[in-house]
């Protein structure tokens, strides 16, 4: 994902899902200890919704 685009992309994290930035912070730490992708980090730690990671889904098919 270029620079650009996951900055839009944890904007619309926080924004449109209102996932609190230390929850973005402990996948993103967690994501340097065992590669994998974000949103799958967030739904297996219960930061996301089943719900959420769908929409999560749906948004980055969108760009």
């Amino acid at each position: 994902m270029a620079p650009a685009t996951y900055s839009e992309f944890l904007r619309f994290l926080q924004e449109e899902l209102a996932i609190s930035t230390d929850s973005i912070a402990i996948a993103q730490r967690r994501r340097e200890q065992d590669p994998g992708p974000l949103p799958m980090i967030l739904w297996q730690y219960g930061l996301v919704t089943l719900q959420q990671l769908d929409q999560i889904y749906d948004w980055l098919e969108t760009v």
